[in-house]
């Protein structure tokens, strides 16, 4: 295969992500970059305490429709300890402190926004 034959293929056949997900636990807030330039900020809801989000780099491993409880999209990180991801709610006053299990949790129009976005694969880094 040449370079040209290579790079044909790349094109056709490799789909290339341009997002990842940023989350600031310690100021609950989302960025959703694009290219790596923000291209929106959502706030959200994080683990309390006893059941922190986890931190680290991670990615979207799962994209889902769950239920009300989860405001219908869910999109699983690939935390390897557990079932961790970023989701809707059905507690929207919960948003901008720390309530959930260790989920991140967005107002449901937000997260229905986000998931309707990012690709599996899509990068997520905590801090």
């Amino acid at each position: 295969m040449n370079i040209y034959d290579f790079i044909e293929y790349y094109i056709l056949n490799e789909e290339v992500n341009m997002y990842s997900i940023e989350i600031n636990t310690k100021n609950r807030i989302l960025k959703l970059l694009e290219d790596g330039k923000v291209k929106k900020q959502y706030p959200v809801a994080v683990g309390k305490p006893s059941t922190p989000t986890p931190l680290g780099n991670w990615s979207i491993i799962m994209k889902g429709l769950w239920g009300e409880q989860f405001g219908g999209y869910f999109m699983q990180l690939s935390v390897p300890w557990g079932i961790y991801g970023i989701h809707g709610t059905d507690k929207p006053w919960s948003i901008g402190q720390e309530v959930s299990g260790g989920c991140v949790r967005m107002y449901s129009s937000d997260a229905k926004e986000v998931y309707e976005t990012i690709p599996v694969g899509t990068e997520v880094k905590i801090y």
